[in-house]
């Protein structure tokens, strides 16, 4: 079988720093910080207070009043970044055969905010189970995957995967796979999350999760940094355009880069916490490797899944060490985290689009909120602290890792 090649020609996103893909990309380089006092609900009772909201989007801009109701929030964030990159694809609609056209997207909750209302709502009544029509179809997470192809009329490879943090990277991976065996010629995939809600906050604050430095939102997603205390819940979205080489060619299309390998692995060890050893992390970045046919040494930029946990930002570092040697000294790691929060399900989507973005711009976005070095961490690494650094980036490769010990990778290379 002759495999085909991979490439990115369009993307979207929204994001707590950039309701656009081009505002996102001013908010990563300039060292933004998303995070802020949530303004969704009354956080008085909250150990945490804050968290990186999406700020000024308007789903009636993308649809009628009526039609933005049957939608849960993740829903519309998945809409409003797929219209973006479709947009910025200059994909040809009316000319594209839409039967090899399909949509892989990740979430890993879904409609959490529409379950949550419906509870209450049933919580406060007399008992009778009147329900919203819409409740399920709110709240599952396929509907965002759904939504998209109904929009289009993409006949394609359809659904979404669930692999919590990491479920975005795993659709833009699967996505990768469908086009590369020559089942699809144009998959829109990536990811969106919509958990800074009552339930969401209580429920990563019962688990101890969370920061909790409500008097300085903005420095409290400090990866790698000696005092950081949990991560600062994201909401958002972003959203790939993965399209056959030759198709994109023949149809002129603007190449922003070239998928060439990803991998996927469990640590099969704990429902939250990281492997002590980082075996699951290794392998994922291993089989990446593999697969694109590269030497470690190739790779000029890790983007972390450094969520700013004292376990899992000191396990991902010295997997990285222990894959890539004395390279890991050479190439530039940064966890955009620090700027956009955790988007869960999302972080995998807006993540590669940091990566994709850093290729064409050949700038790395930074780890800001460094204040204090950890003693366990390797000062001779390149964390990239504080400040965006010019790179002439050729390789970048994203990690994400969700609970249940899910890990996916993705490795994207400039296309010359």
């Amino acid at each position: 079988m002759t495999f085909k090649r991979v490439v990115i020609t369009g993307a979207g996103a929204l994001t707590p720093i950039g309701n656009t893909l081009r505002e996102y990309w001013d908010g990563l380089s300039q060292g933004k910080s998303g995070a802020a006092p949530i303004t969704k609900f009354d956080t008085t009772l909250f150990k945490t207070k804050f968290a990186c909201e999406v700020k000024g989007f308007d789903p009636t801009v993308l649809m009628e009043r009526k039609e933005a109701r049957k939608l849960d929030p993740f829903a519309q964030y998945a809409m409003a970044v797929a219209d973006e990159a479709i947009l910025d694809s200059k994909l040809p609609l009316d000319k594209v055969n839409k039967d090899r056209v399909g949509v892989i997207w990740g979430s890993g909750i879904g409609g959490l905010f529409t379950f949550q209302e419906e509870m209450r709502t049933f919580a406060a009544g007399d008992g009778t189970p009147r329900f919203n029509p819409f409740f399920i179809p709110k709240m599952i997470p396929d509907l965002s995957a759904g939504h998209i192809s109904i929009k289009y009329g993409f006949h394609g490879p359809n659904y979404v995967t669930v692999s919590a943090c990491a479920s975005s990277t795993n659709a833009i991976y699967d996505a990768y796979t469908y086009v590369k065996l020559g089942k699809a010629d144009v998959i829109v995939s990536g990811g969106s999350e919509a958990a800074v809600c009552i339930a969401g906050v209580g429920g990563f604050n019962a688990l101890k999760a969370l920061s909790e430095r409500n008097d300085s939102p903005e420095t409290a997603s400090r990866p790698y940094d000696k005092d950081r205390d949990g991560f600062v819940l994201g909401e958002g979205a972003g959203a790939l355009i993965l399209e056959e080489y030759e198709h994109a060619k023949r149809r002129g299309a603007k190449i922003y880069g070239e998928i060439i390998g990803g991998g996927m692995s469990a640590d099969a060890y704990h429902i939250t916490a990281p492997h002590p050893e980082g075996t699951g992390i290794i392998k994922v970045m291993q089989y990446a490797l593999e697969e694109a046919g590269i030497k470690p040494e190739e790779v000029d930029y890790v983007n972390t899944h450094g969520t700013s946990t004292p376990l899992g930002d000191i396990g991902e570092i010295k997997a990285i060490q222990q894959v890539f040697g004395e390279h890991a000294y050479q190439m530039n790691i940064s966890s955009t985290k620090s700027m956009t929060g955790h988007l869960l399900g999302a972080a995998g989507a807006i993540e590669a689009i940091a990566c994709l973005l850093a290729l064409e711009e050949g700038i790395v976005p930074p780890t800001i909120n460094h204040f204090t070095d950890d003693d366990e961490l390797d000062p001779r690494l390149n964390l990239t602290f504080n400040k965006a650094q010019k790179k002439n980036v050729k390789v970048a490769l994203s990690n994400t890792f969700g609970f249940g010990g899910h890990n996916a990778s993705v490795i994207i290379r400039k296309v010359e």
